[in-house]
């Protein structure tokens, strides 16, 4: 019943941003974002012990400043994921600009399929989305399923309502090295804390679980690894930069190869979460092991 109810009020709410608007929508968010950040504070404690540690340079006006920034800024990429259904092809190009996006065409091409990594920054349900319309693509998704099973088939009837098609978490390295074996391009967002028994690296100065799926696939398959992260813009467009993660000067060692290339992933994140700190999803804890 819990599951009904939570599904029931997703689908309302989706329409209510179809009834008022993308625009108000927007701004109705926050709203949204202060009364979490003030009156409900979800994860709060959690995203301040992040910044502080991540940013420990910084005042503790900065860091609230921050802080709520990125209450309003996953605000608004619910709402915009809540309007996803209602947007065309048109709406979500015109929205999502790539920088040197054909550069995945190029990497294609060397029949080695193509993984194409993102976190979980700006709105990252764009990023596939918006890069599948534009070249005419299939993506394979790799997606983690949502505990409420309503939610996650509403989620993934958008994520595959054009080209794409979605892997579930659970079933995804089987069916990611089949995609890739058939010169597939599969997409996926690893950003978030890595299982306890996974290797531990360096994020903000400070050790933390990493998952290595990326590296291993790409160095088994031979596959490049195009970097993508969805920037939100002044006017609420996307501009992402696609670059191509190094592969050169590994170690000889196979396992010093998955620790270095997961290294340079991670350090790519980094770079662009402290160019614009408040769009990175913060309320997770990152560094719990």
């Amino acid at each position: 019943m819990k599951n009904i109810l939570e599904y029931i009020l997703f689908v309302l709410l989706s329409y209510l941003c179809r009834l008022i608007g993308l625009k108000l929508s927007r701004k109705f968010s926050s709203l949204i974002a202060l009364f979490f950040f003030y009156l409900l504070p979800i994860r709060k404690d959690v995203v301040f012990d992040n910044l502080k540690h991540a940013f420990p340079q910084l005042s503790d006006e900065e860091i609230r400043k921050i802080a709520l920034a990125s209450y309003k800024s996953f605000t608004l990429t619910l709402v915009e994921i809540l309007y996803l259904p209602w947007m065309s092809k048109e709406e979500i190009s015109d929205v999502i600009k790539f920088e040197k996006l054909n550069l995945i065409l190029e990497k294609e091409k060397e029949n080695n399929g193509v993984i194409l990594l993102s976190a979980h920054f700006g709105n990252w349900e764009y990023c596939a989305i918006g890069a599948g319309i534009l070249l005419n693509k299939k993506f394979s998704v790799v997606v983690k399923s949502q505990r409420n099973p309503f939610v996650n088939d509403w989620m993934n009837r958008f994520r595959t309502k054009w080209s794409n098609e979605v892997v579930p978490l659970g079933l995804s390295i089987r069916n990611v090295y089949a995609v890739l074996l058939n010169k597939g391009i599969v997409a996926m967002v690893a950003d978030q804390r890595g299982p306890i028994e996974s290797i531990k690296l360096e994020f903000f100065g400070r050790k933390t679980s990493v998952y290595t799926g990326p590296a291993v696939l790409a160095l088994k398959m031979n596959t490049p690894i195009i970097y993508g992260i969805s920037v939100r813009q002044p006017d609420f467009s996307y501009k992402v930069i696609l670059d191509e993660i190094s592969k050169e000067n590994l170690p000889e060692d196979y396992d010093e190869r998955v620790k270095v290339l997961s290294k340079r992933m991670l350090k790519y994140l980094e770079e662009a979460i402290r160019k614009n700190p408040e769009q990175w999803f913060w309320m997770h804890k990152r560094w719990k092991h």
